[in-house]
């Protein structure tokens, strides 16, 4: 039986706090579905926070059912200890995807702003703008919540791309080869 239609699960990691937005893409068409974020408490331990993100993501995916996740990719910080501490977070969020079997795909912030915004220096501002545009949603979901709508758009977009590609292509130095 074919599925009519991909449920692709967007995630932005924080330690703090991990966005997540959940779209159905049916051919060209991206439909809005639920988004949110997992806070961990604060003064929590990381063993706490990490249970609390492998928890919270468990349950996001049980309650939708996505067929597919993107995550975006960790950027280094100036702040070292503030890198480790996203890293553990993103390791988290990995590994609560992993353990429900989802295909995992990842996009770096630059590719995420550029797909969905067009260039990948855009304001956070600029990213909620282009999601609420592109799902013609009614409001404006918090910062967070709207780069894990984004993280999902990018990869939807990608998904798009590679559809459309002969088989046997590949880019290579920015060229299809």
């Amino acid at each position: 039986m074919a599925i009519s239609a991909v449920r692709v699960l967007g995630i932005d990691p924080g330690s703090r706090l991990t966005g997540f937005g959940v779209i159905d893409l049916h051919g060209q068409e991206r439909r809005y579905v639920a988004s949110g974020c997992i806070r961990t408490p604060q003064g929590a331990t990381l063993p706490e926070r990490i249970k609390v993100l492998l928890d919270g993501l468990s349950e996001v995916v049980m309650l939708y059912a996505p067929h597919e996740a993107a995550v975006e990719q960790v950027f280094v910080n100036v702040n070292p200890a503030a890198t480790l501490m996203l890293g553990q977070a993103r390791g988290a969020v990995l590994s609560a995807l992993v353990l429900a079997s989802l295909p995992i795909h990842e996009y770096t912030a630059l590719q995420v702003k550029q797909s969905v915004v067009g260039h990948g220096k855009a304001a956070k501002e600029q990213v909620q703008a282009m999601v609420v545009h592109h799902l013609r949603l009614s409001g404006t979901p918090q910062a967070d919540a709207a780069d894990a709508l984004a993280v999902a758009l990018c990869h939807a977009n990608h998904r798009t791309m590679a559809a459309r590609v002969p088989r046997g292509l590949t880019v290579k130095g920015g060229r299809w080869v």
